[in-house]
This record gives structure tokens, sequence and C-alpha cells, in this order.
């Protein structure tokens, strides 16, 4: 087991909001939720769950949900639940020109010249069939404009539980996202040479969607400075339904020359305390 391998942020925070759907009456729907990743998580250790009512009214309701490892939280997560109702409607349109996802090759075909670098993760059976229109990570080597647009789904037919197609959404809107924030000054997680970690991580829920049909992420960067990349994502179903939106704020630094003797300040405090 590599030692700075952590649990993947997706997985807390998808696993987290089931656990908050659990708590409230089925006919309240989750809308938004907004979370912090503060220490990486063990891959060797269960996770932990604790839900507080915050909040239990006539139209709305809300959710905390702690995650918990070695007896400290590593994920906070607040969400809240409301009823469907009418009213105004209105929407971005979803981008142009973009290729459908089965003109695009699936990871391991795409992946294939990069086997031996990935290693044994090339291989390992993938829940989320992601899809890239562009250039992948492992295929970027200059400055790219600031956006890119993923297909993704989930592999397989799920139930028709919408608390779990959002749950699904949510671990999948981890990936890819904060990757992003690199391209604009050439750089990719793939080459090796950058630290990145989410800080925080929000999204709105807006209509009705299945995570099991081919949904697209269209991600952009508005801004990096001090260490920190931030990155959108708009998520729609195949017609062109805006379904989803998404916020996220992550480290992203150079690794520094371990060789040179340098040493310091390649991980946040946050991130660096438990390795």
């Amino acid at each position: 087991m590599r030692t700075d391998q952590r649990v993947y942020g997706g997985q807390v925070a998808g696993q987290a909001l089931v656990a908050a759907a659990r708590t409230v009456e089925s006919e309240f729907h989750v809308h938004s939720l907004h979370a912090y990743f503060l220490r990486p998580g063990d891959p060797n250790v269960p996770i932990i769950y604790e839900v507080a009512p915050i909040r239990d009214g006539r139209t709305y309701a809300t959710r905390r949900v702690q995650a918990i490892q070695h007896g400290r939280p590593i994920f906070h997560l607040s969400a809240s639940f409301g009823l469907s109702e009418g009213g105004f409607d209105h929407q971005f349109g979803m981008p142009e020109g973009i290729v459908d996802p089965e003109s695009l090759p699936d990871f391991k075909t795409q992946m294939e010249p990069y086997k031996e670098l990935i290693g044994d993760w090339y291989d390992r059976p993938r829940p989320i069939d992601l899809r890239y229109c562009d250039a992948s990570p492992w295929e970027r080597s200059e400055i790219l404009p600031p956006y890119q647009n993923v297909w993704l789904r989930a592999n397989g037919t799920l139930p028709d539980d919408p608390v779990l197609h959002i749950c699904i959404l949510t671990y999948a809107s981890d990936m890819s996202l904060l990757d992003t924030t690199l391209q604009p000054h050439g750089q990719s997680f793939a080459a090796g040479d950058v630290f990145m970690a989410s800080l925080d991580h929000a999204m709105w829920f807006h209509r009705p969607f299945r995570s099991d049909e081919w949904l697209l992420y269209a991600q952009d960067t508005p801004s990096a400075s001090n260490g920190r990349g931030l990155a959108r994502g708009l998520v729609y179903s195949r017609d062109g339904t805006l379904v989803a939106s998404v916020m996220q704020e992550g480290v992203i630094r150079r690794l520094r020359d371990r060789s040179a003797g340098d040493d310091s300040a390649a991980k946040p405090d946050h991130v660096a305390e438990d390795q």
C-alpha cells in the first residue's frame, strides 16, 4: 500500500450525502450541498458518518454530516433538502459542437499507450465511464484554454431511486474538475510534478436525471492564485437539460525538488500532517 494513498474525495462526499438523505422524509429532495475536505482519508480504516438534524421545516430541511476517522473529522458536509414546486424556470444552454460520447474512446482504449505509466490502476474496475472530448490529462503537454468537456455515466444500470442517482453524480463530480485549473499553465497531474488536493466542493441539483445515462460535464476555471485553483462545472443531460452545477477549489502546487534538499511546503498543512 502506498503511504501517500488517500480515500477519493468523491466517495466520501457521496457517502455523506447518502447518510444525510436517509434522515429526511422521502418527499424532500436534496437541492444543494457544501462540503470541506479537512484531512486525507485513510483507505485502511472505516469511515464513520455522523448526521446532525439542523432544521426540519415545512418546505426545507437541513442536515450536517461529519466523516470521522481515527477520532477526528476528515470531511464536513451541509446539505439542504426541499419539496418540489413550480415557479420560474430558465437555464444556460448546453455547449455547442460537442461530439457524441459513443464516438469517443473509453478509458482503457484511450489510456492503452500509457498503461505502463498508469500501472495497476489501468486494469481496475471503473464504476464511472469517463470520456474526454479533447485531450486527456496524460496527453496534455502545452498551454490549453481554461475549459474542458467530459462525458460521464455510471457503468451499468441503476435502480430508479433518485437519491442514488444524485449520490452517484456527487461521486463522479470530483473527477477531472480540479484538473481543469492546470490547463492554462500547461500542466497536468499525470506528469507527476504537481500536487493537487480538494479543499471544498459545492453542488446544486436543478432537475431530475439518471446517472446511468450520459451526462455532459462542461468545466471551466475562472482563476488560480495563492496555490489554489477554482473550477466550475455545469452538468447536462444528453437532451441539453441543465441538471446540476458544481464549484470546487483545491490546492495546486508544483512539487519541490527533494533531491536538491527542498522538502518544504509541497503539501498544505491539512494534508501533510497526516502523511
